[in-house]
């Protein structure tokens, strides 16, 4: 009988782990060491368990073991309908503590591949650019870098920040290996980091693994998604798939299509700065997508962090601009 089961992922999801806390070591000493031993010196957990004489040798599956909690110790779950929510808490932390159930589950079954949990991925994926930076031997054999770290239940991530990082060969190939087809091409994605591996690894994904909300306290985690992801995991064959990205060479998704973009029917350019690098340039419009899509779970974000309305006016140097109350009259 399997140990990696729901109610291993209820107690891990009960601890907040910010990135140097004591309950994130707690956590690390209580899950992974048993299994992948200790840490590198970045504080990665690192197994490699790839099969003698076996064909599927050349993929790397990785989650990370910070969540953004503002505080750390344990906190009290909610479960309603298979759904987990968290009670008194900034976040539920499903970010990335189901990515880490998903591989514990695929250890155990003893599945081919090199396993990743990595450090410090919520300030800045520190533990995966410094991996990067080592380049150890084992990495010059990987051919696909599979983040489990990606919201809802629906996406294989083929672009991180606008550029490419997976190829649509591999992300239909993956859905097509574990037998999900639900499982599709999201060009969307933000930042993980599998996007650390791009310049050196061929097809560079994020799969969803079931949570919404992530980094707020609305946050929840689908258990039923979840266990049928890592049985498909567990099932798949891996020898479908196939790698097609050349990772020498940089292609931008929006640059590439247009440098419009329609917003409220009007064409307009995203940012009109053209003395910003593109890199910058592309920053600043996916920050804006997301204000834009996203303005209750930012605002709560920033409430989270501390800043103030005024703070951000301040800050950004506008002072034309006034709030409204509840009944919609300007005030201030």
């Amino acid at each position: 009988m399997t140990t990696v089961t729901t109610t291993l992922l209820l107690d891990m999801l009960k601890y907040k782990r910010p990135e140097g806390s004591d309950t994130q070591k707690e956590f690390c000493d209580l899950y992974l060491k048993p299994v992948f031993g200790e840490p590198d010196v970045h504080g990665n957990y690192i197994l490699d368990v790839r099969l003698k004489n076996s064909k599927v040798n050349n993929l790397m599956f990785c989650a990370h073991h910070d969540t953004v909690h503002t505080s750390e110790g344990l906190q009290e779950l909610s479960i309603q309908d298979d759904i987990v929510s968290v009670v008194g808490s900034n976040c539920l932390g499903a970010d990335c503590t189901t990515g880490i159930w998903l591989i514990l589950g695929m250890i155990e079954a003893n599945i081919p591949g090199v396993y990743v949990i990595h450090a410090g991925e919520e300030i800045g994926c520190i533990g995966s650019s410094a991996l990067v930076k080592d380049y150890p031997l084992w990495l010059t054999s990987i051919d696909a870098c599979v983040s489990f770290d990606r919201f809802g239940d629906s996406s294989i991530i083929t672009h991180q920040m606008g550029q490419r990082t997976a190829s649509e060969g591999f992300s239909k190939s993956f859905s097509d290996a574990l037998g999900l087809p639900q499982l599709t091409s999201d060009s969307g994605g933000s930042y993980t980091d599998s996007n650390e591996y791009k310049d050196i690894i061929s097809e560079c994904t994020n799969v969803s693994v079931g949570y919404n909300g992530q980094h707020t306290r609305k946050e929840t985690q689908d258990l039923d998604y979840c266990n049928l992801l890592l049985d498909h995991l567990i099932d798949a064959d891996w020898s479908k798939l196939v790698f097609k990205r050349d990772p020498s060479v940089t292609e931008y998704d929006y640059y590439d299509r247009s440098s419009y973009d329609y917003v409220g029917g009007e064409l307009r350019k995203p940012w009109d700065n053209e003395g910003d690098d593109i890199d910058k340039r592309m920053d600043l419009y996916h920050l804006a997508e997301l204000v834009r899509d996203y303005p209750e779970e930012i605002a709560e974000l920033f409430y989270d962090w501390g800043i103030t309305p005024q703070c951000l006016l301040e800050e950004a140097n506008i002072d034309d601009f006034r709030f409204v109350d509840f009944n919609h009259r300007k005030v201030g």
